[in-house]
């Protein structure tokens, strides 16, 4: 019969807990309708079971007028919350504590005369909001990146580097190791998470050990992607899925030892349904 394993970091870190308490609380005390910049987390099942819930998402501050707003995890840009701030009727600021740390330390390497890189997907949410804290700095995600802003790297000679929250450690190397030759001096504030740090361990470990692996959590989260990139790695049976009901029992055949890891923005519910339906399909409850 086979063995099925949750990894031992897995599913939603604090930042997405604490959100997820902040709209609870909002939709319980009632009075203005409560409404999300962005979505909240990148899980789309959460936001679809909240929007039943009567919370809404709006893509700029404006057209949440009037209303009770939550900034959502990813954090938002300083024009889009003082927009917020001046037009709702309450503001909630679900910023992950992690993201604004990347903030504040993108500041912080501006101030002190470092032309500023985060190490990231330019387009991410997350990304785009740190990028505004500083005006005139630049998203870089590879070594390809760093090779397309040589000249520019080269005449800043003193770099700064930024990492997005969900990155993993191997990424934000590659792209150090291509800065380093460039640059005069190179400082890197590693904001990297350490709920990340430690999914991204644990899947690792557990891939090694697994015949297939399933993944949990959105398609559109970075850091359940890079879950699945990582297990991927290690186990090439490797299944990136958003619920139970896309399990096929094919993917079972012939496995003894059956992995599960889920995203940060995937809370234990849906981990503990899929578990028990892979159990199911195998025999194994």
């Amino acid at each position: 019969m086979p063995v099925i394993r949750i990894a031992e970091e897995a599913g939603a870190c604090y930042g997405v807990e604490r959100a997820l308490a902040m709209v609870e609380a909002a939709v319980a005390k009632g009075g203005a309708p409560v409404k999300t910049l962005g979505p909240l987390i990148h899980n789309p099942r959460v936001v679809n079971s909240l929007k039943h819930q009567g919370v809404s998402v709006v893509d700029s501050a404006s057209d949440a007028a009037g209303a009770a707003l939550l900034l959502r995890t990813h954090g938002v840009t300083p024009e889009e919350e003082r927009i917020a701030r001046d037009q709702c009727a309450k503001v909630m600021d679900a910023t992950c504590p992690f993201v604004k740390k990347a903030h504040a330390a993108a500041e912080l390497l501006a101030k002190e005369g470092y032309a500023v890189y985060v190490v990231g997907e330019a387009g991410h949410p997350e990304v785009e909001a740190t990028l505004a804290h500083v005006p005139g700095s630049i998203a870089i995600n590879s070594a390809d990146d760093v090779e397309k802003y040589a000249k520019a790297l080269r005449q800043a000679r003193r770099i700064g580097l930024i990492v997005q929250t969900t990155m993993s450690a191997s990424r934000l190397n590659e792209v150090v190791s291509a800065t380093l030759p460039l640059a005069e001096e190179v400082r890197v504030m590693n904001t990297i998470c350490e709920a990340t740090a430690g999914h991204q361990d644990s899947c690792r470990r557990l891939a090694q050990q697994s015949d297939v692996m399933i993944v949990i959590g959105g398609r559109i989260s970075a850091n359940t992607t890079r879950l699945a990139e990582i297990a991927s790695q290690y186990c090439p049976r490797t299944h990136h899925i958003e619920g139970p009901d896309e399990l096929l029992a094919n993917w079972f055949e012939g496995a003894e030892n059956i992995g599960i890891t889920a995203g940060a923005s995937t809370p234990e519910s849906h981990i503990k349904s899929v578990y028990q339906a892979i159990a199911t399909m195998v025999g194994a409850n």
